[in-house]
């Protein structure tokens, strides 16, 4: 079976794609799925504990995002955009791939400064797409984490407009990541972007009711947003993903009393991941590269209940997400499509500070 990608596709109001987060963070809408009664109802994040019980638990992607988009300027005047994806092995713990615009003015041995001479930069290799290995040079001898930490700014995704307003950036650096991630691993350059609607109370409540918490950390790229251009979705090559699961949350994955819940499609991909290749949990952190590509007709291993966000068009996230509605079969696709129109109807907000959905 081959899978056309405009089945992917839809039609969204501009208006309805969320510039800003909700005010407050547990405040944002929930559109709740209940699959086995095939129906659908409108509340807000903060009810989340109404539909959790004592034993289930939730998976976490504790990835924080680093303010990872530097402006410098080349010699002859011209700004140049660089956005860290990460850091290259073997070459230096200042040699970084990036992502470089203007790319075309941009070739192996070009450089670029800082205005204030905080770092520069230098192209030693290039790939197609803007694609580039950098060697950074900073004037402190700083890591150029910590200025990207000092001077970058939050790496939002395209649909998001930013016009360089005072207190922007800051509330983007509060709010363009969770609650539970953990700073000292800056290791996504977009947020995990279901977890965004959790606030301490919210996580304080549910642990009150034994809904437990298991974490992990997959370092979200920006393949994530790249959509699908192939005809057939099986022709699409599939993003890989750097993820790290502790034997703490891969017990978790095999002796559970409730339901096991995941907080993003990232969560489920590191899940589906380790669970094609091990049937039993290790005692050391599990690293590996998640090539999956979860479309219809997906069975799942070890996802029992899913929380996530609104979707792009034509998005393999969008394809992870109609599986999750029928596993094992291709219906969970016209069934999303209706559940996105009802959720454009009632003006729900899309996409990375947008509204959520639980999947039951």
């Amino acid at each position: 079976m081959t899978l056309r990608t405009e089945l992917f596709d839809y039609e969204l109001p501009a208006r309805l794609i969320a510039q800003t987060p909700a005010a407050c963070r547990d405040q944002s809408r929930l559109l709740v799925v209940d699959r086995a009664a095939h129906t659908v109802a409108h509340h807000v994040f903060a009810d989340l504990p109404r539909f959790l019980r004592a034993g289930d638990t939730l998976f976490r992607n504790t990835a924080a995002v680093l303010p990872a988009r530097l402006h410098a300027f080349r010699p002859s005047g011209g700004a140049i955009e660089c956005l860290l994806l990460r850091p290259e092995p073997g070459r230096g713990s200042e040699t970084w791939w990036c992502l470089v615009r203007p790319a075309k003015k941009l070739p192996v041995g070009a450089t670029f400064a800082h205005p204030n001479g905080d770092f520069q930069g230098k192209i030693l290799e290039q790939q197609s797409g803007g694609g580039a290995l950098v060697g950074f040079a900073t004037r402190t001898g700083e890591p150029i984490t910590v200025i990207a930490n000092r001077l970058g700014d939050v790496p939002l995704p395209p649909y998001i407009e930013r016009h360089g307003t005072p207190g922007e950036r800051a509330a983007d650096l509060e709010r363009y990541q969770t609650v539970y991630a953990d700073r000292a691993r800056q290791v996504a350059v977009a947020a995990p972007t279901a977890g965004l609607h959790f606030t301490p109370g919210l996580l304080a409540a549910l642990a009150a009711q034994d809904v437990q918490t298991a974490d992990l950390t997959l370092h979200v790229g920006l393949g994530t947003f790249r959509p699908i251009a192939t005809d057939t979705v099986e022709a699409h090559a599939i993003h890989r993903e750097i993820y790290e699961l502790p034997a703490t949350a891969q017990r978790a994955l095999f002796r559970y009393a409730g339901r096991r819940i995941a907080v993003g499609t990232t969560s489920v991909r590191a899940i589906e991941d380790f669970l094609e290749t091990h049937n039993t949990s290790q005692n050391h952190t599990h690293i590996s590269e998640a090539a999956i590509f979860i479309h219809p007709p997906h069975i799942f291993r070890g996802v029992d209940a899913l929380i996530t966000n609104f979707h792009q068009p034509r998005s393999t996230l969008l394809c992870l997400v109609a599986a999750f509605l029928t596993p094992g079969s291709t219906d969970g696709i016209a069934w999303l499509k209706e559940i996105y129109a009802e959720a454009i109807v009632r003006e729900y907000r899309f996409f990375s500070y947008g509204d959520a959905m639980l999947v039951l």
